[in-house]
């Protein structure tokens, strides 16, 4: 089983999963609502993305004891900081293709 301050195997694959999730939910609304024309441009929505990271990474660091749960309540669980900083990375190369498709759209196929 876990080890005291850590996550159980459920909440961790949970964790990996809520910001992917995010990441598709937002890619389909977008597709969704562009199925006819061009209406919310690919760096709003890469921008979005970007923001959302943020929010995971900033979640996953402060509130981390209130996602989780642990059997025992003298249990808490430590912020993870590693995931964070892949989601904060992954929101840098979000922001750098929002900037590059609203320099010049061909350049980017989001």
């Amino acid at each position: 089983m876990s080890h005291p301050g850590s996550v159980d195997i459920i909440d961790f694959i949970l964790l990996t999963i809520y910001p992917v999730g995010a990441l598709f939910i937002i890619e389909i609304f977008s597709r969704t609502v562009n199925r006819k024309r061009q209406i919310i441009p690919s760096w709003i929505k890469l921008s979005v993305q970007g923001i959302t990271m943020i929010g995971f990474a900033f979640a996953y660091t402060i509130f981390i004891s209130l996602i989780t749960t642990s059997s025992d309540e003298h249990i808490f669980a430590e912020p993870h900081w590693l995931s964070a900083f892949v989601l904060l990375a992954l929101s840098v190369t979000l922001f750098y293709q929002a900037r590059r498709s609203k320099q010049d759209p061909t350049k980017s196929d989001y």
